[in-house]
């Protein structure tokens, strides 16, 4: 554990992404097959199920101190996060006692065999294994076991510094770790392997677009690019390899099941193919809002009548591999012509149309119509560009439309997590429903950090009442709140919902009195009166 401790400090306290490489390479070059499997599973993102509840852990941690309720309320309140306030509470130590087991040890000998163990044994194994730890190995085994474990590096930088370790390069070690694997050291040692892996049903990383800003002449000639709408639903790529098919969220998660009617319709493509593109809820051929989508997320079975009521499609990008061959090195107007060959016939299976322009202005006009389309906007693809990995400025770029705004009152604060724990970041808006103010979003980012430091000041002045850790405050602050789409919604008081809704700015210009009413926001972004 002490290596791998180290690693993850090293991380932390680096703002150079060089550096970060560096030390992924060092800790991957220098570790065991296993170590060097657990911790490509924790650099990737992944996590273990929960073992035990933070509000579990910090009660056990109160009773082996003997300490008072409000001391580790206080505690909490300061920190902000179960697993930290643990570490601190308990006796600082700066080095390990007694143990020397590696992070795979500790992994497999240590905590998951404590899944199986009944809660008196859990917490007596626990407070052992605190007692062996030293003050950072606790937070991260703390971490561990409550299933909040992260680590503060992309996986494209962890992908950089593990191939620099097994000089294999990143492209061929990408498709390798995509997909569901566990990490064992037979895993970590196939990795240096480099035969064909095609029989696999894993995908490939997916490629990025950067947000674009600014004037598009920067771009320079606009025939050099392909532009199509950006749909909005869910980025997936689809896999058929050896007869059998699956399907792969951006987030790295089958959900294939959750999509029988792609599935069925996917057994027509040829053996060696994968697909790029957008699984979009699509009814009367416009796409249905994101939440509609989001109820088929997280189901095992789809019944047939959420498959009327909710139809899908993928609408399709790119293919990335055909005929069993991986095709991510053509150009993208070659990968387009390949993808006119597939003679796709199925109705769920659309390839996203080019939108036609000579001009950048005429581009320009045609985005300004993307919210008639129900789309988000425009991407903008270099012609001659290969499929990448991860986000990668310069090639593909999203063009968003401007987002909605309303002017909206802070009405609720509550302290942040982590390094935010000692200042109130988490902020609950409100619009006005004839003579009363509701509640219409939560938001947490889109402050400066001196926008951030002076509203807590005014938070800590302005409390009117507490709710254990959230605050009422005085009815004054306008800000102005941006968001991407609305939906009605039963679960929240106002009756609509806001997808990421954000700070665009503090409207210190503007009384409480004249934020936005839910009838004119209706009106206006639902368009009915009802």
């Amino acid at each position: 554990m002490k290596n791998f401790s180290l690693l993850f400090e090293q991380i932390d306290q680096t703002q150079s992404t060089n550096e970060k490489v560096s030390y992924i390479q060092k800790y991957f070059a220098d570790s065991s097959s296993a170590d060097g499997a657990w911790a490509l599973f924790f650099l990737s993102g992944h996590r273990l199920k929960r073992l035990i509840s933070g509000k579990k852990l910090l009660k056990w941690c109160q009773e082996l101190l003997q300490l008072p309720d409000w001391l580790v309320e206080e505690s909490y309140a300061a920190v902000g996060d179960t697993a930290e306030t643990i570490s601190l509470l308990l006796p600082f130590k700066e080095k390990e006692i007694k143990n020397k087991l590696t992070l795979s040890e500790w992994m497999e000998m240590r905590i998951k065999p404590l899944q199986g163990l009944l809660e008196e044994k859990q917490k007596e194994q626990i407070f052992l294994y605190w007692n062996e730890l030293n003050t950072k190995e606790t937070f991260i085994f703390n971490k561990i076991l409550t299933g909040s474990f992260r680590v503060g590096v992309s996986s494209l930088l962890t992908l950089k510094g593990l191939s620099q370790a097994l000089e294999i390069p990143r492209e061929i070690l990408s498709q390798h770790v995509m997909g569901t694997w566990e990490p064992t050291a037979e895993f970590f040692a196939s990795l240096s392997i480099t035969d064909d892996r095609k029989q696999y049903l894993n995908p490939y990383p997916f490629y990025l677009a950067y947000p674009f800003e600014g004037d598009l002449k920067t771009l320079e000639n606009p025939f050099d690019w392909l532009a199509e709408w950006k749909w909005d639903g869910i980025r997936a790529q689809v896999v058929k390899r050896g007869g059998e098919c699956a399907i792969w969220s951006r987030g790295n998660e089958l959900v294939s099941s959750q999509f029988p009617e792609i599935m069925e319709v996917c057994k027509q493509l040829p053996d060696g193919t994968v697909l790029d593109g957008e699984l979009i809820a699509y009814q009367s051929n416009r796409p249905l809002a994101f939440g509609e989508l989001q109820k088929r997320l997280g189901r095992k079975n789809v019944s047939k009548s959420m498959q009327k009521n909710i139809p899908v499609i993928l609408m399709i990008y790119d293919v990335l591999e055909y005929g069993g061959e991986d095709i991510r090195k053509l150009p993208l107007g070659d990968r387009r012509d390949v993808l006119k060959c597939l003679n796709l016939e199925s109705p769920l299976l659309l390839i996203s149309d080019e939108i036609s322009f000579s001009n950048w202005e005429e581009l320009s006009e045609k985005r300004a119509l993307a919210r008639q389309q129900g789309t988000e906007g425009v991407m903008l693809k270099k012609r001659n560009s290969f499929y990448g990995v991860g986000r990668q400025k310069g090639n593909w770029w999203k063009y968003k439309i401007d987002p909605m705004v309303i002017d909206a009152v802070l009405m609720y604060a509550q302290a942040g997590s982590g390094r935010r724990a000692n200042l109130f970041t988490d902020y609950t808006f409100g619009i006005w429903n004839q003579n009363e103010l509701i509640p219409i979003a939560k938001a947490y980012s889109g402050l400066d950090q001196g926008e951030i430091n002076k509203l807590d000041r005014w938070i800590r002045m302005h409390t009117e009442e507490k709710f254990g850790p959230v605050r009422k405050v005085k009815t004054e602050q306008v800000f102005e709140i941006a968001f991407e789409g609305i939906q009605r919604s039963n679960r929240h008081k106002s009756g609509i919902a806001l997808r990421f809704p954000r700070i665009k700015r503090w409207r210190t210009d503007k009384l409480y009195q004249e934020c936005d009413d839910l009838e004119t926001i209706i009106k206006t972004f639902l368009h009915d009166s009802s």
